[in-house]
Order: structure tokens, then C-alpha cells, then sequence
């Protein structure tokens, strides 16, 4: 890792504070068959530790509960609690479990992958870089480079007209029961995702014909046809990377518990789950949740990892918000930090803590995402373009990248707004120059209001607030509470309304009641990322922000969360995937920008980073970095390719 010498001072200056808390607390799309590596095997990390302490109680009574007296005066109740808070710190020694912060936000509601309300984000995360630690899918994608790295599945091919994707498994795959995961797995998980019509099932079966199995080791993936030419490619390749396999056996029996009933189907909290992943369900409640390393796992085998990940658990305390976890971070209860934090680089610059980023400067982390506002098209003054335009125009973007984002963000000076991200290889697709006369000046609070007064939507009644069909604009603009970063954005669109004429309020609920309203649009404003690096990019972004299929999902978590529909958006989405020419691909991606800075349907707030990535090294180090050479990405030691971060932490001695 980087500040490497600093470092060793500083770990040399926490030393007393790591004993004390030892306590338990992209592919082809040729004919050509896509071959790709398995992850070399590495020297297992030694796991040895100073034995655990005992927690030091916090009252003078609990500190005398040792001698006879206070024991024979203490309660069966207080008895059981202290057992319980006991076998609970012996259960998760601090030397053995990876503790993670920003990933798990409320109690986890289930594990099941079909789910629309899981709640689960330390084990059920299916986007481009899938969470891979209880479920797996067929193939890890790697942010740093584009391409998708062998698990389940060790290669793809594409037939010369992208009609059919025949994927090798790997044939040493088992379940967590010990049975061999097999074709007809990959098949019936498809299947079941269709037959229900879970948002995954819903999604691809626009694109997929179907899923068979060839023999135990071959699945045929056949695209879906129009014409002669596949709908879509680039979303049936997709599969490989953002579907969770499950056990046909054990859907099965969740079928029939459950009578077939797909509500009951989608909704079973599947608690005795069949997995493949290197970890298990082991602890879940209000206060934390913890996985269980599964000793059996198949990944061992030398056509995998070669061994077992390091860390025997992997835990979550579930903090009330980012500030809580930063705390966290700070005192080495936390290891991996998966949360913005307001001018990070001071934890070692001034604090002199063992912590660090991907990068040595800001930003910090990679920036691939822009996380955006969407207007919910279907509310009435909502719908109207120059209303979301002029809340647009009059919004201070540099003082959210200065103060909501501590300057952990390129600015919109520097990479202009598009339906692209600020990679160049992203960029690359749209023609700045021809949408320069539609990009505006940050806060241009003159030019929202006289948008607004030439469109005849004026404060007629003098109460400072501007009517349409008259009625006061009055909007909520709402994000999940105690993400800070966000908050902070939200609370300066709101002051952005009131200086045009538009009445909005923040709303900052729990994170699985916002989920329920963004996924069904039942929102004012809402916000949320757009898909980071992926097989699919910046066709993604495209799909996040437009997509007519997305709006139509009972429970949309892919994007176009306002329902707004355009025809020729729509008809440049379908064009897309099929087009291999680069020209024709840039005329395409400028004008699906025009129209989004036309339109304003969503509009990026920002950059930032898919993850953020903080890490402090007071129990574990060899946590991947920018200048390491290993070509691991900042994910968490969780996400796609990723966890291959696990299999290489080591004990600070």
C-alpha cells in the first residue's frame, strides 16, 4: 500500500489500541470463444492472532460482577444478556472476521436473490460488479481492465451473428451442500426468474429467448431475434456477470412451500438457502449481520482461487449513519469503508491513522458514476420540461462538489454534462462541440427564472411560490437518511427551488422505504447512481436514463425511475447494441445528450466513484491500491473481481 512509511509509524503509535480490539466487536462479441484466466494461487496469509480479550465493562457495578456478592445478586435476565453479548464477541473474533461499513444500511428482510425488498446489501448486490460472497455468478467483472474474469462459468462464445452464447462451466463448482452445479442449474434460475417476473427476469427475457442446458458443463444462451438480428447483445452478455445462480433443486422446494404463488415465490426469505459462494449467513439482526466462511467451499480447487478466502467472517454492524461509521473507520473497528467521508485524505494527513485510499490525491477513488436527480414525470409540473430545466439551471453544482463532496469529484467545467461518464473511454462516444450551446453556467439562477416567466409559469398569487394549472410548485426531493454526502446535495437543490419560485423539502427516510418509492415512482425528485464500468457501458447509462423498458417494471431498480418516454430515445437504445461502427455509435451517444440536456428527465449532480474505498490497516493490510500492480479494483474485497482481495489480506504483526 501507499504512505507505506508513514504507516509503520502509525501502526506503531496504535499498537495498544489493535490489542484491545482483538475483542470480537467484458467479453467478445466474435465468434471466437472468450478464454479468460483464473486467478493465480497465492501464499495463504497466516491467520494467528494474540488471543481475544475480554470487553472491559462500562460502570463501576459491572466491573464488581467477578466476586461472589454481585453474582449472587445479579438477575437471570442480566445473566443471559451478559451471556449472549459473550457468545456473540466468541462467535466473530476480531483476528478472523473482515468488518465492512456503508454497504448494509437497516435490518437484512431476506436472502433471496428474486427478491424486490431484500434490504440486503452485505450479500445481495447484482449490478455489473455482482457482490460475490453468499451467491455467485458465472463470471466476475473487473472495473480496472473490462473484462470478465471466470467463476462459475471458465469461458464464452458468441456464434459469428451474436444469435446464440455458448458458456463452459467450470466443472469443479459445487453447491454449499456438496452437489456439482451444474447446466441445468444455470437454465432453471433463468427459467424461475421468467416464471415469476422478478425485476432480473422481467429485464432479460426482453432479450433472451432462453437458457438450455447443453450437457452438465455447456449452457446455450439463445438472444432473442427481430429481423434476422439479435435484439440485444450487449444485455444478453450481461447475464454472465449480474445474475445470482441458484440450486434447481432448492427453487424447487421454495416453489412448492409457497404453492407456486409468485408473490410468495419473490417474497420467501429464504433463510436455509443453497449457496456456491465462500460465505454463509451467520448472524442477522438490527444490531449486525455476519457472514460465515463456508471451509467446503469449491473455489479452493486449483481451477479456482487454489484455497479459501482469508478472513473466516465477514461482518456488518449496522450504523445509524456515515458519521457513525466514520467513526468506526477511525477507531479500527472498521476495516473496509464503503461510505463517503468529508476530507478523507485528513484521517492520515492530521490524524496520522493507518488508512488510505485508492489514490494517493483527490479524488480519491475512481470516478465512473454520476449520481443524478430524476423527476417523476407523471407529477403534475413535473412533467412540464421547463420546470425540470430551470431546477436544473439553478442548482450550485460547485458547492456540491466543494462541500457535499469535500472536492472528491472532477467539476462540470472540467468534463461537461452527457449521457457519459467522465472516463475517456466513455467520452470518446459524444461530440462535445455539438451540444456546447445546451450545457449552462453553474447556478444560473437568472436564466432558471426567466425560463420559467417566458413559459408563462409565474407566482400569481404572490406567495412566492409559482403555480402551474394553478397550483403551487411544491416538490419533495428525497434520498435515504444518513447518507451524508447526498443529504448535503438534496438540501442544496432545495435552496436552488426557492431562489426560482419552487417550493422543495427534503424528505430523508430509512433506505428500505425510499427503495419501495424510488422502485415504484412514488417520488417528487428522487436520487440515485447511474451503472459504473461494465460490459455494457456507456450503453448502461444510456438505458439508466431512457429506457422505456425499465419504467414499465412493477419494481424498477435499473433506472428511468421518473418514467419519462421519448420515442427517439427509444429508438436510438434499440439501435445501439447492434451497431459496431464508431461513428455511427458517437452520432448516437451525442444525441441521446441533447436530448437529456434538453429534457432534463435526470440530471448528474456529480461524479464520484462506483464505491468509495477507505481502508484501515490497524488488523488487516495488503488491501489492493492504485500502484500495486495486481490489477484488483477498489471494491470493497467484495464486488466482481474484487473479492480476489480476500484471498491475499494478511494479520498486521
Amino acid at each position: 500500500m501507499k504512505k507505506n512509511l508513514q504507516k509503520v509509524m502509525s501502526l506503531l503509535c496504535v499498537s495498544a489500541l489493535t490489542m484491545s480490539m482483538m475483542v470480537g466487536c467484458g467479453g467478445s462479441t466474435s465468434g471466437d470463444t472468450t478464454t479468460t484466466e483464473a486467478p493465480a494461487a497465492t501464499d495463504e496469509a497466516s491467520t494467528e492472532a494474540p488471543a481475544e480479550e475480554t470487553a472491559e465493562e462500562t460502570t463501576e457495578e459491572a466491573a464488581e460482577e467477578t466476586t461472589e456478592e454481585a453474582t449472587e445478586e445479579a438477575t437471570e435476565e442480566e445473566a443471559a444478556e451478559e451471556d449472549t453479548a459473550s457468545s456473540d464477541a466468541d462467535a466473530t473474533p476480531r483476528n478472523e472476521t473482515l468488518y465492512e461499513a456503508g454497504q448494509q444500511w437497516g435490518t437484512i428482510n431476506d436472502w433471496n436473490p428474486m427478491s424486490a425488498n431484500s434490504n440486503n446489501g452485505l450479500a445481495l448486490s447484482a449490478n455489473e460488479s455482482a457482490r460475490e460472497l453468499v451467491y455467485e455468478t458465472l463470471f466476475m467483472f473487473n472495473a480496472l481492465d473490462g473484462k470478465l474474469y471466470p467463476l462459475l462459468g471458465s469461458e464464452y462464445s458468441w456464434n459469428d451473428d451474436q444469435t446464440e452464447l455458448t458458456v463452459k462451466l467450470n466443472a469443479d463448482a459445487k453447491w454449499s451442500d456438496g452437489s456439482q452445479f451444474t447446466a441445468e442449474d444455470v437454465a432453471y434460475t433463468y427459467d424461475t426468474h421468467v416464471k415469476y417476473q422478478s425485476s432480473q427476469g422481467a429485464d432479460f427475457s426482453t432479450y433472451i429467448d432462453s437458457v438450455e442446458a447443453v450437457d452438465d458443463t455447456t449452457v446455450l444462451i439463445k438472444a432473442k431475434v427481430e429481423g434476422g438480428v439479435a435484439v440485444n447483445p450487449l444485455k444478453v452478455t450481461s447475464m454472465l456477470n449480474t445474475m445470482y445462480m441458484m440450486q434447481k433443486a432448492y427453487l424447487q422446494t421454495v416453489e412448492e412451500r409457497n404453492g407456486e404463488d409468485a408473490d410468495k415465490v419473490k417474497q420467501d426469505t429464504m433463510e436455509d438457502l443453497v449457496h456456491t459462494g465462500p460465505y454463509a449467513p451467520y448472524i442477522s439482526n438490527d444490531q449486525k449481520a455476519v457472514l460465515q466462511r463456508d471451509d467446503n467451499y469449491w473455489g479452493q480447487a486449483s481451477s479456482m482461487w487454489g484455497k479459501l478466502p482469508v478472513p473466516k467472517y465477514i461482518a456488518h454492524t449496522i450504523y445509524k449513519d456515515n458519521a457513525a461509521g466514520q467513526v468506526a473507520l477511525s477507531q479500527g473497528e472498521v476495516d473496509v469503508c464503503q461510505q463517503f467521508i468529508t476530507d478523507v485524505q485528513n484521517l492520515w494527513l492530521e490524524d496520522d491513522l493507518p488508512i488510505s485510499t485508492w489514490l494517493d490525491d483527490a479524488p480519491y477513488g475512481a470516478c465512473e458514476v454520476m449520481p443524478s436527480m430524476f423527476f417523476n414525470t407523471e407529477r403534475e409540473g413535473l412533467d412540464q420540461k421547463e420546470v425540470r430545466r430551470a431546477i436544473a439551471m439553478a442548482v450550485d453544482y460547485e458547492q456540491i462538489i466543494a462541500s457535499a463532496m469535500s472536492g472528491q469529484s472532477p467539476t462540470f467545467a472540467e468534463y461537461p454534462r452527457s449521457v457519459v461518464g467522465p472516463t475517456d473511454g466513455e467520452r470518446k462516444y459524444v461530440d462535445f462541440d455539438a451540444i456546447a450551446d445546451l450545457q449552462w453556467d453553474n447556478a444560473d439562477v437568472d436564466g432558471a427564472n426567466k425560463l420559467l416567466d417566458d413559459a408563462g409559469i409565474v407566482d400569481n398569487d404572490g406567495d412566492g411560490i409559482r403555480e402551474y394549472n394553478g397550483k403551487n410548485l411544491s416538490f419533495k426531493a428525497e434520498c435515504p437518511t444518513g447518507w451524508s454526502d447526498w443529504n448535503a446535495s438534496m438540501e442544496i437543490v432545495a435552496a436552488a427551488g426557492k431562489n426560482i419560485g419552487i417550493d422543495i423539502q427534503t424528505y430523508f427516510p430509512e433506505a428500505s422505504s425510499f427503495y419501495d418509492d424510488m422502485t415504484t415512482c412514488n417520488f417528487d425528485i428522487c436520487m440515485w447512481s447511474t451503472p459504473g464500468a461494465g460490459v455494457m457501458n456507456p450503453y448502461s447509462k444510456g438505458m439508466f436514463y431512457f429506457s422505456e423498458e425499465y419504467a414499465k417494471l412493477p419494481s424498477n431498480w435499473s433506472g428511468n425511475f421518473g418514467h419519462y418516454m421519448n420515442d427517439d430515445a427509444e429508438a436510438i437504445l434499440k439501435a445501439i447494441p447492434a451497431e459496431t461502427d464508431e461513428a455511427k455509435l458517437k452520432e448516437y451517444y451525442t444525441e441521446l445528450s441533447k436530448i437529456l440536456l434538453e429534457e432534463c428527465p435526470a440530471v448528474a449532480l456529480m461524479y464520484r466513484p462506483t464505491l468509495f474505498y477507505a481502508v484501515n490497516e490497524s488488523v488487516w493490510t495488503n488491501y489492493p491500491a492504485a500502484d500495486d500492480g495486481r490489477n484488483i479494483p477498489p471494491t470493497d474485497c467484495t464486488d466482481g473481481y474484487g473479492i480476489a482481495a480476500l484471498y491475499d489480506l494478511e494479520l498486521v504483526e
